[in-house]
């Protein structure tokens, strides 16, 4: 819920080869050699400005378990052939992890991949196969080819866990069913693919949240590549919930916590421990705490409560049947040690795990706080969101996004649906929530919206621009009062945005989550995966499309739809001009008149450019009198494509009128593009 370990900051990417809609007999031959041409050069197809085009409705079925099993067999038995399909080496191998069925039949089926008998971390991909079985479309966290330089070791796996322990400051064997030795891997998550140690350290965190700490390094330098911390941080008589009906089971004369409706989810007591699994709740009767949280099953009727409400809410509403999708449930632990300020989700156990707060008087097992945690299972069981920079701060937001909508779904008059966090917890101490979605900078520490450094803090921290996003998705911008709290929510371009409901939106953030993200996706892959998932939904001309494109803008994640929305004038240049490979700079330019004075000090510049390394660019807006606005600078580990941004420039000092231009230069070698177009909007 709330960890604070330290990361590198490495940045993101996941790429999505162009969709190509063909007739069955030619469809697998024709993307074969599109992704092979692409693995041989080391790049892939860049990601289109906008989703493709598809009718609407191409929402995921519900699957029994065993339409889920035999669809995952399937998919398993053609992965030699899918991989060849895809232009993968001979070395090559695909691993099924996960499949989602549309109604219209087309299949998304999740693969992590290996090399040489290797786990290639940073290699997963997401590939679309309609009913007929033509592929087509392709979604891969990297787009560099997996061709490592080597296979042996150079150095010693004792260096790589010395070097772990010490990035953990861990003892060894502190956590004896956490540590992991090192193992050889490709890393494929940051640039060209190496051979690696991934080593996995154990121990506690400096707040007592265990730790399972991921530390990769370079199999022949030693040099430390990256980490990441895999704990994710987040009738019964409640304490948040009031009275509520408990599913149980009934053993002799004794119940217990197992709700066997629900895949069997049980709910034990850790009883201020901080390992093993605990003593499952059981008593003489059917009644479960006092709502006070000194009654141990006060807090274990809420945990309890919470968890078959995020499972009803994923069964229901987005037709998944457990975190797994296999029908089968994970489990909750309550009193994690003494005064423990937190909650998260492990792995290792595949269980939620709560602790009683400040002073024992404040259990961290609110609705909201539950649905989060069992959502980081979700989410390490579909995406995979590497805990750490903006793919972090995009998993953190997940668990936020969906830890509300199942608050909502609960329709629970004791703990009312709201886009507050954590707002029955008082975690603080003050009685204000953890986070805001309206707003995330209440908080002190959120963001609002996206800028160059947001992969660098914390992910808790980072994931304000996707909970800002979803609110104005779902709400929209300015006051709104809902179920007696009031909102108001701005926009980082001064421009209003039109909500579409929280029903919608939260269709269009799981279908992206399940279908388009991969472990590496950053927020420019949010946006163009939820744009896809809006499009595949509701339509590419749809409002909801517009509406995902204006939400994302209002964090400054790209640009608005149509003339640039709210009232102000825009002036647009649609023309392409292509951007040379390492070369001279390129300008597009735009006339603007009809202005009086000069240029606002918001003016927005909207900036729309196809390419296949946006690091590599440097990127300025040229006033009329030639004065130079740098919009972007060069940077050689921005790795995603493309440049899909609102920029916003006091340009104050300047006469409106006149002609104003778009400066680009491609300042390293191999990758391509071109300016699509590009926007003024005077607010």
């Amino acid at each position: 819920m709330r960890s604070r370990s330290s990361h590198r900051r490495t940045s993101h990417t996941a790429s999505r080869t162009a969709p190509r809609r063909r007739t069955a007999a030619v469809a697998l031959a024709g993307v074969a050699s599109l992704i092979a041409a692409a693995v041989q050069t080391g790049t892939a197809t860049a990601a289109p400005a906008q989703a493709p085009k598809a009718a609407p409705g191409s929402e995921s079925v519900r699957l029994s378990p065993a339409e889920r099993a035999e669809l995952l067999r399937g998919a398993d038995a053609r992965a030699a052939e899918t991989a060849r399909d895809l232009g993968l080496g001979a070395k090559e191998k695909l691993v099924v992890r996960d499949v989602l069925k549309d109604r219209d039949g087309t299949l998304h089926t999740r693969y992590e991949r290996t090399y040489d008998g290797l786990p290639v971390l940073g290699g997963d991909l997401v590939v679309e196969t309609s009913k007929s079985g033509a592929t087509e479309g392709v979604v891969k966290a990297t787009r560099a080819a997996v061709k490592p330089a080597t296979t042996k070791a150079a150095l010693p796996a004792a260096d790589a866990e010395r070097q772990a322990l010490n990035a953990a400051k861990a003892e060894k064997a502190q956590s004896p069913d956490v540590d992991r030795a090192p193992r050889k891997v490709i890393w494929a998550a940051d640039g060209k693919p190496v051979l690696a140690y991934e080593t996995v350290v154990g121990g506690l965190q400096h707040d007592g949240t265990p730790q399972e700490l991921h530390v990769v390094t370079d199999a022949t330098t030693g040099e430390k590549l990256y980490e990441w911390e895999a704990v994710e941080t987040g009738t019964g008589h409640t304490v948040y919930s009031g009275t509520v009906p408990l599913t149980t089971t009934q053993s002799g004369s004794a119940y217990n916590l197992t709700d066997g409706a629900r895949g069997g989810h049980k709910t034990y007591n850790l009883n201020r421990g901080t390992s093993g699994t605990g003593t499952l709740f059981s008593g003489p009767d059917d009644v479960w705490g006092n709502g006070s949280p000194s009654n141990l099953e006060s807090a274990a009727a809420d945990a309890h409560y919470g968890a078959a409400l995020t499972w009803d809410y994923y069964k229901n509403v987005h037709g998944r049947s457990g975190i797994r999708g296999d029908g089968r449930a994970a489990y909750s632990r309550v009193h994690y040690g003494n005064n423990y300020v937190n909650a998260f989700w492990s792995d290792s156990c595949f269980c939620m795990t709560y602790g009683d707060g400040s002073g024992n008087a404040n259990p961290l097992t609110s609705i909201d706080v539950a649905a989060h945690e069992m959502t980081h299972g979700l989410t390490s069981n579909t995406a995979g969101l590497v805990y750490s920079g903006e793919s972090g701060g995009l998993n953190e937001a997940t668990s936020d996004i969906f830890g509300a909508t199942v608050e909502f779904y609960a329709n629970n008059s004791s703990d009312a649906g709201d886009y507050l966090i954590g707002e029955k917890i008082n975690i603080r101490g003050d009685g204000t929530p953890l986070r805001y979605m309206d707003k995330p900078s209440r908080d002190g520490s959120s963001k609002d919206a996206w800028y160059s450094g947001i992969g660098s803090i914390d992910v808790h921290y980072s994931s304000g621009p996707a909970n800002h996003f979803f609110y104005l998705l779902s709400e929209g911008s300015g006051t709104k009062t809902i179920n007696g709290v009031t909102y108001n929510s701005p926009t980082s371009d001064g421009l209003p945005v039109t909500g579409i409901g929280r029903a919608k939106a939260e269709k269009i953030w799981f279908r992206a989550l399940t279908t388009k993200f991969t472990s590496t996706t950053n927020y420019a892959g949010a946006r163009t995966g939820t744009l896809a998932a809006a499009g595949e939904l509701y339509g590419t001309t749809s409002a909801e499309y517009k509406a995902v494109q204006d939400a994302w803008a209002g964090v400054n994640v790209g640009a608005r739809s149509g003339g640039g929305g709210g009232g102000g004038t825009s002036f647009e240049n649609t023309a392409d001009v292509s951007i040379p490979d390492n070369g001279a700079a390129v300008t597009s330019s735009i006339t603007v008149s009809g202005r009086t004075g000069n240029a606002p000090a918001g003016l927005q510049v909207a900036v729309d450019i196809v390419h296949t390394w946006r690091g590599d660019l440097v990127i300025d807006l040229l006033a009329p009198d030639g004065t130079a606005y740098r919009l972007k600078n060069f940077s050689s580990s921005d790795s995603a494509d493309n440049v899909n941004q609102t920029f916003t420039v006091d340009a104050s000092s300047e006469v409106a009128n006149g002609t104003w231009s778009l400066r680009v230069q491609d300042q390293a070698a191999q990758d391509t593009g071109h300016i699509n177009s590009w926007k003024l909007i005077f607010p």
